[in-house]
């Protein structure tokens, strides 16, 4: 039986991944970065031209959804630990809580305790996922039967709004159970009649070497007119479960191994089609490799590398040893598709190792408890920012890596004299044609249920920043900005910050910005340049500036001698931001409000005078 139809190859390089969705607008890979590490994210000089025959895929967890208990309080481990100490060595602690094995998270999400039913929630992810470069998710089915539809129902919806916004979102696809079990047929069925035989969110599929992809084992599919079409109808990619034995069949995919990783689906020529990239593996030497816990003697943490050991820093769980290990095998493979564990898993269970009164080593001592596959900030699976820890070290670090395996886009070149004035006549900025884009469409409001009885609500989201331009003069630059509606009043709280970092040097400044325009708005026609002084940590008024808004368009100029860019030739950085609560770092940027570009993302400017 033939398919219906043949979509668009991802390994031919289409460049609409699936369906006909537009292709993104925003250029994230022609943004700036520098973590709290100081680490930059590479640029195009440095990652090379794009590449179209190469993609990434990510591991990500739906099943934080239904009605949980509310009787109790989320159960933090970290927290647990923290506040009683004694509980390391007592199974049954009531700091544990009362049901035991349990669930628990290892530390809190900077989303909060969400659920992934939250539209609000899962907007960030499409858009945190595309601005680093993944082209799709796989979503965890690996037990039972289990498929999470309210979950993939309502990331669906928000994901296919976000795509008509112009996010390049990831495409979907499914991991189901880690051989051909019985039930395993039970969720692939109920897939194909859900979501794939009747068409919908076609434009989201996965598709992998002409049809959507599944990692599933098609093995006990039966002659049945059903499991017949089901199995003309996928690329099927089963998962092979084990980190250490690699493929024990050609048409395998890996989720996670250990250094140095297997390639998987060789081709005539010796080329792999796969190869997994982790953050921590939960296994150790006592387990040579294998699946075992996070909590146990000399478990692979994130601070874990088998050529080095384990980074002898305190913080070293901050730099991720583990994970750029396992980047560089990447590379050495260079496969068409690199799958990467994980995004959001979070949570896990506690479990006695054994029985009553049995102990596992843990840290120089024994420990009557094992988590096997989260349990803190060191050991855990989760590229997801945090809230503190390492925050957002493994995104940037991801989005550093992706630019090395897909390459980048050049960033937006200025040349010449482009002379504009703050007097409302915003034609003049029709001929300045290279533009600096940002989301559409992500500053909806939050109103969701979150763990244990928890509700977040979110009305932050004002005006919805969607382009920026810098016209460079002889003795000025100008900046302007764009919004999908009218600008709210200039009298709001952080309305319409514009930071700069003049000496694109991220060791100075607020966190590299060395200005902030629109701190202090003076009236409807002056507005401040405000320096910051780094020796009071306070931003200080350096000068009255002119600035115009009216309607969704905002215009101000500052002189280029008080910038200190004075030259034949430059380059900075910028950001615009509209009401964050707090500037307390780049992070309260990005947690309400709009930012463009997003979170730690800046725009580059570099002018030539020819």
């Amino acid at each position: 039986m033939k398919p219906k139809k043949l979509w668009p190859s991802l390994c031919a390089g289409a460049l609409l991944l699936g369906g006909t969705a537009p292709a993104q607008t925003v250029g994230s890979d022609s943004w700036a970065a520098t973590d709290a590490l100081g680490r930059k994210v590479r640029d195009y000089q440095e990652a090379g031209a794009k590449k179209p025959d190469k993609f990434v895929a990510m591991f990500y967890w739906t099943w934080h959804q239904g009605n949980d208990d509310t009787t109790y309080r989320v159960k933090n481990i970290t927290e647990i630990v923290r506040q009683h100490p004694e509980a390391m060595k007592d199974y049954h602690h009531p700091a544990w809580g009362t049901k035991q094995p349990g669930f628990f998270f290892w530390e809190q999400p900077l989303l909060g305790y969400y659920k992934t039913t939250d539209p609000w929630v899962l907007r960030k992810h499409a858009e945190m996922l595309a601005d680093a470069g993944v082209d799709a998710v796989f979503f965890d089915c690996t037990n039972g039967s289990l498929t999470w539809q309210d979950s993939y129902e309502a990331l669906l919806k928000t994901w296919d709004q976000a795509q008509k916004d112009g996010v390049n979102v990831p495409k979907i696809a499914f991991m189901l159970p880690f051989g051909p079990a019985p039930h395993s047929l039970v969720s692939l069925r109920q897939l194909y009649n859900d979501l794939y035989k009747p068409g919908r969110y076609e434009n989201l599929w996965f598709v992998w070497k002409g049809k959507p992809c599944i990692m599933a084992y098609p093995d006990n599919l039966t002659d049945s007119p059903t499991d017949r079409a089901i199995a003309d109808f996928f690329t099927f990619r089963p998962g092979q479960p084990d980190y250490v034995d690699g493929p024990t069949r050609n048409d395998q995919w890996g989720w996670l191994e250990v250094y140095p990783q297997h390639g998987y689906v060789k081709s005539p020529d010796g080329d792999f089609e796969q190869v997994a990239v982790g953050i921590a593996q939960n296994t150790s030497p006592d387990r040579k490799g294998h699946c075992g816990a996070f909590n146990v003697k000399d478990a692979y943490g994130r601070n874990f590398s088998v050529r080095n050991g384990f980074d002898p820093r305190v913080d070293g769980y901050l730099y991720g040893w583990n994970f750029d290990e396992q980047w560089e095998r990447a590379y050495e493979l260079d496969p068409e598709l690199v799958f990467v564990t994980g995004w959001n898993e979070w949570t896990a269970g506690k479990y006695q190792p054994g029985g009553e009164g049995k102990t596992v080593s843990w840290l120089r001592r024994q420990s009557p408890f094992f988590f096997v596959d989260q349990y803190n900030a060191e050991f855990n699976r989760c590229i997801h920012p945090v809230k503190g820890g390492y925050t957002d070290n493994y995104y940037m670090q991801m989005a550093q890596n992706l630019r090395r395996y897909k390459g980048a886009r050049p960033i937006p070149r200025l040349e010449g004299y482009a002379e504009a004035k703050a007097d409302g006549d915003f034609g003049e900025w029709d001929a300045v044609t290279t533009e600096y884009r940002d989301t559409r469409g992500d500053v909806f409001h939050r109103d969701a249920k979150g763990y244990a009885g928890l509700h977040y609500v979110d009305t932050s989201g004002r005006n919805d920043i969607l382009t920026a331009k810098v016209a460079v003069g002889r003795r000025a630059i100008g900046f302007y900005a764009e919004t999908a509606d009218a600008l709210t009043p200039s009298d709001g709280n952080n309305w319409m910050l514009l930071l700069i970092d003049a000496d694109n040097d991220s060791s100075t400044g607020w966190y590299g910005y060395d200005f902030v325009i629109n701190k202090k708005v003076k009236d409807g026609r002056t507005t401040t340049l405000m320096r910051y002084d780094s020796d009071s940590e306070q931003w200080i008024e350096a000068a009255e500036l002119p600035y115009r808004y009216e309607g969704n368009r905002l215009e101000v100029i500052v002189p280029r001698k008080l910038l200190g860019l004075t030259g034949d030739g430059f380059t900075f950085d910028f950001k615009w931001s509209d009401n964050a609560y707090e500037l307390e770092d780049p992070i309260s940027l990005c947690l309400h409000g709009d930012t463009a570009p997003n979170r730690r993302f800046n725009y580059r400017c570099i002018w030539n005078r020819r």
